[in-house]
């Protein structure tokens, strides 16, 4: 007999939960939702990517692992593949029992998600990733946001600035270089993020 999973109300709640097992989730509206395993390349993608920033601002702006409250109809969190943090935000979360950026903290200085693979329409992956958390991640004032979708049928990054509350968004294939209004002087081209940089 399986257990029906609990809903949250509040915050607080949440972060006082425990299922007692390693299980990693995020929560949509109150509800855990169990994140599922990342492919391989996702994986040294957002590796190469935390190498790449870290070797540009200090490592420990770099995050892979934190978790993220944004703004929803009710409690939600998300656990980006990359975040970097502001000076702001890295002194917010200094002590912390939770690598958590909390609704009250500074809002990161860029969030990057490595799409997992899906087609339009499949809510647990494509919808979740490309018209869920864009809508989130504005919402929650987060100025810069990376889609990196290495899907053989678009092999794209789309890198989102936000603009008066809604994200503007730019492509970039091949060897275009990524312009990161954030961080001028990245020298990344979209082919070398989307192979994990194995021609680097």
């Amino acid at each position: 007999m399986t257990q029906a999973k609990p809903r949250f109300r509040t915050i607080d709640e949440y972060l006082d939960y425990d299922d007692g097992t390693d299980t990693r989730y995020e929560l949509v509206d109150g509800e855990l939702i169990e994140m599922p395993s990342e492919s391989d390349l996702n994986v040294l993608i957002s590796i190469f990517l935390t190498v790449m920033f870290s070797q540009q601002i200090p490592y420990y702006l770099v995050r892979r692992g934190t978790e993220i409250f944004v703004s929803s109809r009710t409690v939600s969190s998300r656990y980006p593949d990359l975040m970097v943090l502001s000076e702001e935000g890295q002194s917010a979360l200094e002590g912390a029992k939770r690598s958590a950026v909390t609704i009250n903290m500074p809002a990161p200085a860029l969030v990057i998600e490595v799409v997992s693979p899906g087609e339009p329409g499949d809510k647990r992956n494509y919808d979740r990733d490309y018209v869920e958390k864009p809508k989130e991640y504005a919402t929650r004032g987060i100025p810069e946001f990376w889609q990196v979708d290495p899907d053989k049928g678009r092999k794209v990054v789309i890198v989102l600035t936000l603009k008066d509350g809604a994200y503007q968004s730019r492509e970039f294939r091949g060897n275009e270089r990524v312009i990161s209004p954030t961080f001028p002087d990245l020298q990344l081209t979209a082919e070398q993020i989307l192979r994990a940089g194995d021609d680097v």
